[in-house]
């Protein structure tokens, strides 16, 4: 018969207080991550066509949107040279 001293007891097990100093680097990254940032234009250009296609079925009035779209096209080439300025820029290891 088991003495109520005896009696297996289930506690959580202490955390590790142990802290060690993190020093925050920046990850390393791959030459193409900046890369991966470009994608955003393929996708806004497939979007672009669908509302193309979508007006040419079903025949939409989109005469009004032209200038507008034109415009929109006009500021995505311009963030497309930015963009691919900032990606194939050299990585400076300032931090």
């Amino acid at each position: 018969m088991a003495m109520p001293d005896e009696v297996e007891r289930l506690f959580m097990e202490p955390l590790d207080t142990d802290l060690q100093a993190m020093v925050r680097e920046p990850r390393p990254a791959t030459p193409g991550s900046r890369l991966n940032a470009l994608f955003i234009f393929p996708a806004v250009g497939i979007l672009l066509m669908l509302v193309f296609i979508t007006a040419a079925i079903f025949q939409f009035d989109i005469s009004q949107l032209i200038d507008s779209l034109m415009i929109l096209v006009t500021l995505f080439f311009f963030a497309l040279v930015a963009m691919l300025f900032w990606a194939l820029a050299p990585r400076g290891n300032n931090a």
